[in-house]
């Protein structure tokens, strides 16, 4: 089974289609390379490094809630930022 987790575009650099994003307080380098328009402050799944879809911020909330109740994620990963 695979699983993509949904994360918060911080940074994007366009030279290399290149972005930091976060869930809660880990931050992790991605390429944005198979999604189009992404843009800092966008929700993204991202799977193995890579977004594979941007989505909106409730959805993204939504999940990884669900996520943290079905303790998928560390108690230290927390909710996304504000």
């Amino acid at each position: 089974m695979c699983l993509a987790i949904p994360a918060r575009i911080l940074m994007i650099d366009e030279g290399t289609e290149m972005a930091t994003v976060a869930v809660g307080d880990v931050q992790k380098e991605i390429s944005l390379a198979l999604v189009d328009d992404a843009r800092v402050g966008d929700y993204v799944l991202v799977h193995v490094g890579y977004a594979l879809s941007t989505l909106c911020e409730e959805e993204a909330k939504h999940t990884l809630a669900l996520m943290e109740e079905a303790g998928l994620l560390a108690e230290d990963e927390g909710p996304l930022p504000q």
